[in-house]
């Protein structure tokens, strides 16, 4: 995000720190330099300069360690440098009955204005706020990084770190120190995207231990999200030994609000959770956890510190959304989201104001509470079929529930389907390397985690993919990143680029009609060009074609893929990003009886790639 000279933008950041435990009344004491809050299992520091919270501890354990740089703290930061921290944060303490707050207002030079809010309970301790707020301890009891059910490990040793070896900017070779648990259990690679989740992540965090041994952990419930960007398949970092909560990001290509005339935005509320149980494992620890990640949980609460916290929603402003659909043949794991009007879920940002919602579709129903009063594009996907449906224009009132009956998902079709490569679910996963499990560790982490680096594509495909429908299986024979180039990596010190042409072969049993029309559909999880995530024209291919040569016709099909398309996906191990479609109409008798073959090629030696959802070709 970047914001031109004299613009004027309002910004609120706020928090909520919460947990649910059986304690006693909460207080707050100032000093000359803190403030002190407390409660009888948890303690932490407000430094009045900045609104850094220091000395957080629970239970008589100390959860970020000592302050050494900005580790041994929680606080919110702005690395795009769209909006800033003064250093002379003004500072009002609040209560109620049974709460304590502090309210840090910033306001630059420039006229930007964040805010940021904090509230300990009685009986709880959350968080509202923007670009990130982050949990980063310095040591501590901590001893595992979990992001979800599925992905978690034992944080690197000191010895690991100290002997590891840069593969590229935050990725590291770990293989030195074969003993160590990360190395032994998950990977001989570490980066920080190996542990990255999309937004339908309900906590993460970090597991350990008291000094008594009883375990211990800290978590980010992800209670509301309605107020981020992307949807729920937009992916962002989790836990990497600090504990993300991502609000506005442009990892994996996704869209950032522009901020030219002005932006007003309130995030969350979501809350750090700590529990603790007698031999709870780490998965034990985080369901516990996440069955807080509920809308409905502590509204009434939420309700009342908010005339504290502008621009959150309260109850009274928010409805119900139910709907009945019809799915289409082959439809599994079904989908709606609720996101801002007349575009698509992904690019939510560009719309002032816009808010998200989404939930599975059990038996064709569709129910969303808690929907804030408004405007919205209705949008359903699935597992196996190809496109969305989506409605404009649905309007959401407060107070009460907003019906949609009969809504019917006719699949889209440009004739009879001659074939398709993958499964259309938005994901690269069911390819080779994708979802694919690293057998050579206990934690069989999917392979599109580790650095892509260790799956060495020219060894696998020398000269590229050949696949023939019908022969060739996807888990197998198609990778799931096309590379223009590949290399230097760490095990390879050269770079190969006679692999950017990837074919496809199929037979027909008849020829074509002389009046058909053909049909090639690509829809795509990512794809990279030379701007990188960055949403700027740079390098040597900021646009580069996708180009499809049928046959032996001359003339290719092409496909510009544009710099603000781009997200460094695949590099980033990620399996779905900022995902786009192409359709492709053709002459039919350019295809003939028995064996075809199609093209997919990319710019010879550019460091630019895609990763394929699924491909599909018919006839009309």
């Amino acid at each position: 995000m970047s914001k031109p000279p004299g613009a004027f933008s309002a910004f609120q950041v706020v928090g909520l720190l919460s947990i649910l435990l059986s304690v006693q009344s909460a207080s707050v004491t100032e000093s000359s330099s803190l403030f002190t809050f407390q409660n009888d299992l948890l303690s932490f520091n407000v430094v009045k300069k900045n609104g850094y919270i220091q000395n957080l501890t629970y239970d008589g354990v100390s959860l970020l360690g000592s302050v050494s740089g900005n580790a041994g703290q929680l606080y919110t930061d702005f690395p795009s440098k769209a909006f800033a921290l003064t250093g002379n944060t003004a500072h009002e303490v609040v209560s109620g009955e049974d709460w304590v707050g502090i309210i840090l207002t910033d306001n630059d030079t420039a006229g930007s204005l964040v805010q940021r809010s904090w509230f300990l309970r009685d009986r709880e301790v959350g968080e509202l706020g923007e670009v990130r707020t982050m949990f980063r301890p310095n040591n501590g009891p901590w001893t595992i990084l979990v992001a979800n059910e599925e992905q978690w490990a034992p944080i690197p040793s000191a010895d690991a770190i100290a002997n590891q070896i840069e593969v590229q900017g935050a990725t590291w070779y770990l293989g030195n120190t074969p003993s160590d648990g990360y190395v032994q259990q998950e990977s001989d690679y570490w980066t920080k995207y190996t542990f990255a989740d999309n937004q339908t992540n309900k906590a993460h965090g970090l597991y350990g231990a008291k000094p008594d041994g009883t375990p211990l952990a800290v978590w980010w419930v992800i209670n509301q999200n309605d107020a981020y960007f992307g949807g729920p398949t937009h992916v962002d970092l989790t836990v990497d030994g600090i504990i993300y909560n991502k609000y506005s990001t442009n990892h994996g290509g996704a869209t950032s609000p522009n901020i030219t005339d002005g932006f007003d935005r309130t995030f969350g509320p979501q809350f750090l959770y700590f529990n603790q149980g007698k031999k709870a494992s780490h998965l034990e620890l985080l369901k516990d956890a996440q069955a807080l990640a509920d809308p409905a949980w502590n509204a009434e609460f939420y309700d009342t510190i908010a005339p504290h916290v502008p621009g959150y929603v309260v109850s009274a402003k928010r409805g119900q959304f139910v709907a009945k659909v019809t799915l289409p043949e082959g439809a599994s794991k079904p989908v709606a989201v609720l996101s801002a009007n007349g575009v698509h879920f992904q690019d939510s940002a560009v719309v002032p104001g816009a808010y998200q919602y989404w939930t599975d579709i059990k038996e064709g129903e569709i129910s969303l509470n808690r929907v804030k009063e408004g405007t919205y594009r209705l949008t359903v996907y699935a597992s196996g079929v190809f496109g969305d449906y989506t409605q404009d224009n649905i309007v959401v009132k407060a107070d009460c529930a907003t019906t949609l009956n009969n809504v019917l998902w006719d699949a889209e079709s440009a004739g009879t389907e001659l074939w398709r490569i993958g499964t259309p679910d938005k994901t690269a996963g069911e390819f080779r390397n994708g979802f694919e499990r690293d057998l050579t560790h206990p934690n069989q982490p999917a392979k599109y985690r580790i650095y892509w680096g260790a799956w060495d594509f020219p060894s696998q495909f020398p000269g590229g993919v050949n696949f023939t429908i019908g022969k060739s299986k996807e888990a197998i024979d198609w990778n799931y990143v096309h590379w223009s180039q590949y290399g230097p990596t760490y095990i390879r010190n050269n770079t190969v680029t006679d692999i950017n042409r990837w074919q496809i072969n199929f037979d027909l049993t008849n020829a074509p009609a002389g009046n058909s029309i053909a049909t090639f559909t690509i829809q795509l999880a990512a794809a990279k060009t030379t701007a990188g995530n960055t949403d700027n024209p740079q390098g040597s291919n900021p646009n580069f074609n996708i180009s499809t040569f049928v046959n032996d016709q001359t003339t290719s099909l092409d496909w510009e893929i544009q710099w603000f398309e781009s997200s460094s996906c695949g590099e980033r191990s990620a399996i779905s990003c900022h995902l786009l479609s192409r359709k492709v109409e053709f002459p039919g008798t350019w295809l003939k009886r028995g064996y075809n073959k199609f093209v997919l090629a990319l710019p010879h030696a550019a460091p630019v790639y895609v990763q394929y959802d699924a491909l599909r070709l018919e006839l009309r």
